[in-house]
């Protein structure tokens, strides 16, 4: 078909490909030349499939390296560029959007309302401004409200499609047999497993139209955990976003976290806890000017371990959750705290003794230091992980990400697991606020 603008669409596996999805697949007014990806390890050279793609794409869309963005401009006459992943800063958003200007494209942003659904069920969406804000505890927190509430309650996370596309189109959990059925990594499960715990079922996938005709079709009311600092794809009937105190003015600087922290009725400031006072009302002032219609709720997300004594005195590798330290920016997580607070005498640095993938992402993100990032992006990169832990010199591995790493992976040393739950300070509280609004 002559005359149709050439697209192509930046992404790391999951926006990128709902919105194409919505604004693109059958809409010959548009040719998608290629997606590029970014974030997430060995996504390039793949292709998002005929069968996701549509009739326009026979043989599909090819996945390119985002390094070869100009070139791609260049070669195929490219007219406007699509901006479609998360958790990265305003500043960053601009660079690229100067590289792809330069070489003579057109660089856009979609609008969050372009991109939604709309469901026939109520939508509660769960989003933060940044990667590790306690987006997954409150996200939990909202589920037990629902649940006490006598309501269905069904999870739709947001994608992490990182196998094969065909077969994960549509993915619904229920149990741990599940997580080997999709051949899940460790970013995946330890969203899902969460979840779980509390008897959830979940959805997630790559074809968000078809994962929600299925999730209403069992659904009293939806709840949307959404993924690194995105914006929901489905239209919410309430959204709340979650706001870090431990990082203050990023709510302001950070893409899409502000359209978030924008379009919010319920504001959570997180951590307060742990929380220097003056950055707490940073933040609440932040909102305040911000979105003075949210409602701002205060509260704490205490850390504990199953057994302290295991801890105090020794020397211990600590194990985060991998998004959080690396394009999340964060220097420390829940590992950390339990480490102080349970009296660790070292924290021992695993970068002389990682290997492979793992050596790689600490040259990569220099500024996780001493911790361990908890990768997974498939099987061998969790060999690696377990390679990692296996020749650090260490009297305790404590595990601070959500999912307990000793069901995936042999840790051949002593264990503690580190869990956190979101405690509201004062009112109003989520169950309130809930009860009111979905009145």
């Amino acid at each position: 078909m002559p005359n149709r603008k050439k697209i192509l669409i930046m992404g790391a596996a999951g926006r990128d490909f709902h919105n194409f999805n919505v604004c693109f697949r059958d809409n010959p007014e548009f040719e998608v030349i290629a997606f590029t990806a970014a974030q997430i390890p060995k996504i390039a050279g793949r292709q998002y499939p005929p069968s996701l793609a549509g009739k326009l794409y026979p043989r599909g869309i090819p996945i390119e390296p985002e390094e070869k963005l100009v070139s791609l401009i260049q070669s195929h006459g490219i007219d406007e560029v699509i901006f479609s992943y998360s958790d990265v800063s305003h500043e960053y958003v601009m660079h690229k959007a100067s590289l792809v200007n330069a070489a003579g494209a057109q660089f856009t942003l979609l609008g969050a309302r372009q991109t939604m659904l709309r469901s026939k069920k109520p939508v509660v969406a769960v989003c933060a401004v940044r990667t590790g804000s306690g987006k997954s505890p409150a996200s939990r927190k909202v589920c037990e409200i629902l649940g006490r509430m006598g309501k269905k309650v069904v999870v739709i996370r947001h994608p992490m499609p990182y196998g094969d596309l065909e077969r994960q189109r549509l993915q619904r959990f229920v149990s741990y047999n599940d997580f080997q059925k999709h051949d899940c990594t460790i970013e995946e499960m330890e969203e899902y497993e969460p979840h779980l715990e509390q008897h959830m079922v979940v959805y997630a996938g790559v074809d968000y139209a078809a994962i929600l005709t299925e999730a209403e079709n069992e659904a009293d009311i939806i709840v949307w955990d959404g993924g690194n600092n995105d914006t929901p794809f489905y239209v919410p009937d309430i959204h709340i976003t979650i706001v870090d105190p431990h990082r203050p003015g990023h709510e302001l600087t950070y893409y899409p976290g502000e359209t978030n922290l924008l379009l919010a009725d319920i504001v959570m400031i997180s951590k307060e806890d742990t929380a220097k006072p003056e950055n707490i009302s940073l933040v609440k002032g932040h909102i305040q000017q911000s979105n003075p219609k949210a409602v701002i709720i205060d509260a704490a997300l205490p850390v504990t371990v199953e057994k302290p004594d295991l801890i105090k005195g020794k020397r211990a590798l600590v194990i985060e959750d991998g998004p959080t330290l690396t394009h999340g920016g964060m220097a420390y997580g829940a590992g950390v705290l339990a480490a102080k607070q349970y009296g660790a005498m070292e924290i021992v640095d695993p970068r002389p003794y990682a290997v492979g993938s793992i050596a790689e992402t600490f040259e990569e993100f220099p500024q996780i230091g001493n911790l361990l990032p908890a990768m997974g992006y498939g099987h061998s990169q969790m060999e690696e992980l377990r390679e990692t832990i296996h020749r650090t010199p260490c009297d305790i591995v404590i595990i601070g990400t959500p999912i307990d790493l000793r069901k995936l992976i042999p840790i051949d040393k002593p264990t503690d697991r580190v869990r956190y739950n979101l405690q509201e300070i004062g009112t109003p509280t989520l169950k309130e606020l809930l009860e009111t609004r979905l009145r």
